[in-house]
């Protein structure tokens, strides 16, 4: 491998003309002959017995080029790039240039990270949300265990909303059932949703022993079959049944938890419940930080590094899916999405993580931060611990530049965190100030005369 030519271009692209030499062509061609000659038909030769020079002979000296090519350019890329001192951000663009018995030329359109810079990143105006828990938010927290604690009793009255009614019902469509429209002793929850529209508030008011004739109407977007149909449901109740809560006391409490008492069962709802919207807030605040930052962000970003990363987004997440036994294909038809619906999601992502990597890197170079022996060897150990491997081994999979380069993002999103300012009110205008001044006025004045008014009315009834 010889580099001809190193140029730097525009847009964050270096363009390289490198050279393979005749040896390692040749030793590429012997690679792709090996793997093809038990295709290859040479009369007076069994498959596979043909010598290459034959093979070449009769198809041309050019029939294992593109193969050989391609087996032999990523080798002789990776190590242009590091006798040229490139680290890519992106796919390159690659073009043979030419070729022969002797070797070949490619050009290289290599992208790499862009200059960044980054000012006015301290002191951002992002407000932490403040997060609270009222009675209401408890009282909520406990209506599952409620629920689950409940029980259903059997009544002698008229349906109502909430109830269980266990009833038979068959449905007919121009005098004749439809399939599917049919069920015995069904327990079905009035007011949940769960029947069609329209079939459970006509339930409701019925008791034990009642028969009656449902119209209902099915939704246009209902099964084709169905779609918009007007049909008749023949319902008998057999059985209606309230639910009975519990006594929501301290035995409540030892019967659904662990705590003895219900003020210590409602405690522990309250922090589990904050940790939760904390853990949120956090993250919300964080996301309107680094957004905040990003707006600082003054870099040219190139198209191909979002692509790039856009790529490996959507790579990552379809091996994911396929972990977990189903095919990507097979998951985009269940979410009725497309690839290119994907690959635009992924674009957008993959922008913002781009440009939010670049503006913390920038802070950290302004920042002058370094990351210490000692906080590279605690991070390996946690994600030993994590990940269930040996710190060597963790050590071996991940680069320590990588390494070094997260932490150094990490503690840049933490300074700016941690800068970052409650937006100040604006300041109203005169005119605005104005303006409310002389309404609060017309009110008081208002206020006034209809106060005057009354006692002038109560006065004349008075001498009446």
């Amino acid at each position: 491998m010889n580099i001809k030519s190193n140029e730097k271009k525009e847009n964050s692209t270096y363009e390289l003309v490198i050279e393979v030499g005749a040896a390692e062509f040749q030793a590429a061609i012997d690679k792709v002959y090996n793997r093809q000659k038990n295709r290859i038909n040479i009369p007076g030769f069994r498959k596979g017995k043909a010598p290459r020079k034959m093979v070449e002979k009769m198809y041309g000296a050019e029939i294992f080029y593109e193969d050989a090519i391609s087996l032999a350019y990523p080798d002789a890329y990776e190590e242009a790039l590091k006798e040229a001192g490139i680290d890519p951000v992106a796919y390159p663009q690659l073009e043979v240039l030419d070729v022969s018995a002797d070797g070949f030329t490619f050009k290289a359109t290599v992208t790499v990270k862009p200059e960044a810079s980054i000012k006015d990143y301290k002191g951002l105006p992002v407000a932490k949300p403040e997060v609270k828990v009222s009675a209401a938010d408890v009282k909520a927290e406990l209506k599952p265990y409620i629920d689950r604690a409940s029980r259903l009793v059997s009544v002698e009255r008229k349906a109502k909303k909430g109830d269980t009614a266990v009833i038979d019902f068959e449905g007919f469509k121009d005098g004749v059932p439809f399939q599917g429209g049919k069920g015995e002793n069904y327990s079905l929850e009035l007011g949940s949703g769960s029947f069609v529209p329209g079939f459970e508030d006509q339930v409701i008011g019925m008791k034990v022993g009642d028969e009656k004739d449902l119209d209902i109407t099915f939704p246009e977007n209902y099964t084709p079959e169905l779609a918009g149909a007007q049909v008749v449901f023949k319902v008998k109740v057999h059985e209606v049944k309230e639910k009975q809560e519990p006594e929501v006391d301290d035995e409540f409490a030892k019967d659904v938890s662990e705590f003895e008492t219900l003020d210590e069962f409602k405690k522990d709802l309250s922090d589990k419940l904050k940790a939760r919207r904390q853990e949120q807030a956090d993250r919300d605040f964080e996301t309107a930080v680094i957004d905040a930052l990003i707006e600082k962000l003054e870099c040219d970003v190139p198209q191909a590094m979002i692509d790039y990363r856009a790529d490996k987004m959507l790579e990552d997440y379809a091996n994911r899916i396929q972990s977990q036994g189903i095919g990507f294909e097979d998951y985009l038809r269940m979410m009725g999405l497309s690839m290119d619906d994907m690959r635009a999601q992924s674009k957008t992502a993959a922008d913002r993580n781009v440009r939010s990597d670049l503006a913390l890197e920038a802070v950290a170079a302004a920042e002058g931060i370094e990351v210490t022996e000692a906080e590279v060897e605690e991070e390996i150990g946690k994600l030993a611990e994590q990940y269930s491997m040996e710190a060597d081994k963790v050590r071996a999979a991940i680069k320590d530049e990588d390494l070094r380069r997260d932490l150094s993002v990490r503690k840049a999103l933490e300074l700016v965190k941690s800068s970052a300012k409650k937006p100040a009110k604006k300041a109203e205008k005169a005119e605005d100030k104005e303006e409310k001044a002389e309404k609060k006025s017309a009110k008081k004045a208002e206020k006034a005369g209809e106060k005057a008014e009354k006692k002038t009315s109560k006065a004349k009834k008075t001498e009446e």
